[in-house]
């Protein structure tokens, strides 16, 4: 590819806003929980809520903006919470592993994507949704209630509640076997009347889209 000297291809142009957008992103998101400045947190995005915690409760808003409470997509059964963003690279590749509990345990499993409320719209969260025919509900964290009672320092960020509404699972990155996590936790349930295991899974941070 040939370019005049001296000039910044088009593409390093937009590599760089990509990238600068991805700190700027980040920050806000690390700013909207509370947590420390994102030069102390690379690497280490996590919840903060030790298994057997009761999950907190939060304000949200469903897709046609009317308010939900969290804790009501976790009302007897298990519940996946993932802490999502449209232009979150690994939340896109956690999908297909997002989409196989919905398929597999859809009617077991309560899954919910909430929506965070950093460099995107409550519209482009709608036309993701619609694109992606999901069979879960998208939930926007309009003021960062739900990002900030479990302290999620990043997106791609899982929590799977048990039936007791108990932190049973927490994860973040697309390397996660939440298949494996929800057998787990269902397995615990049948055999005790309440799901009281609990797992912890990789633990890695997450990239915006460029």
């Amino acid at each position: 590819m040939n370019t005049k000297p001296g000039r910044i291809p088009r593409y390093a142009t937009a590599s760089a806003f990509a990238a600068l957008a991805a700190v700027v992103a980040l920050a806000a998101f690390a700013a909207l929980a509370g947590a420390a400045p994102l030069h102390a947190q690379a690497g280490a995005g996590q919840v903060s809520l030790a298994p057997g915690t009761q999950g907190p409760d939060a304000t949200l808003q469903d897709l046609d903006g009317n308010e939900v409470q969290l804790l009501d997509y976790a009302d007897g059964k298990p519940a996946l919470f993932e802490f999502w963003a449209a232009w979150c690279e690994q939340c896109e590749e956690l999908q297909p592993e997002i989409d196989r509990v919905q398929a597999d345990f859809g009617d077991q499993v309560n899954v919910v994507a909430v929506a965070v409320a950093v460099a995107q719209s409550l519209r482009r969260v709608r036309r993701h949704a619609e694109a992606h025919g999901a069979e879960y509900p998208y939930l926007w964290d309009a003021d960062g209630a739900a990002v900030r009672a479990y302290s999620a320092t990043t997106t791609s960020i899982v929590v799977i509640l048990d039936a007791d509404g108990k932190v049973a699972y927490t994860g973040v990155g697309p390397d996660q076997d939440l298949v494996g996590a929800v057998t787990g936790i269902l397995a615990v349930d049948s055999a005790t009347g309440s799901a009281a295991g609990s797992a912890t899974g990789p633990r890695a941070p997450a990239s915006p889209r460029r």
